[in-house]
């Protein structure tokens, strides 16, 4: 098994954890540090959409308040549907943490193919 391999089947364990009883769309996600260290992460839904996590933000709060300050790589499986990219808020997150690339069923993604002008840092003169 890749190492690629590897980090997609701990998302998809991740995912099989998910809370997910409105949209039944469970997804997982694994955030890998620049020290190798890994953080999982599932979606977590709320009767209150706007209240519901999503498994990449999940995984990234995750290593952020164990201290991770870079996250080079991101994995992330949605169990149902076809369709799994980040959302706009998750690749948000990402660009805070210097996601390089994003692996996903379907290959390898950058970061700048995903979200090619994003905000960051340099914006606000930091």
């Amino acid at each position: 098994m890749t190492a690629n391999e590897d980090l997609l089947e701990q998302a998809r364990q991740a995912a099989a954890r998910s809370y997910s009883p409105y949209s039944e769309f469970r997804v997982g996600a694994v955030a890998v540090a620049e020290d190798g260290s890994v953080f999982t992460g599932a979606n977590v839904e709320n009767a209150a959409y706007g209240s519901s996590v999503c498994a990449e933000a999940n995984a990234i709060a995750t290593a952020a308040g164990s201290g991770v300050r870079s996250i080079p790589t991101i994995a992330v499986v949605c169990l149902d549907g076809d369709v799994c990219a980040p959302c706009g808020n998750c690749l948000q997150m990402m660009r805070e943490f210097g996601v390089e690339r994003i692996i996903a069923e379907d290959g390898e993604h950058s970061f700048e193919e995903l979200l090619p002008y994003s905000f960051g840092p340099e914006a606000l003169g930091k």
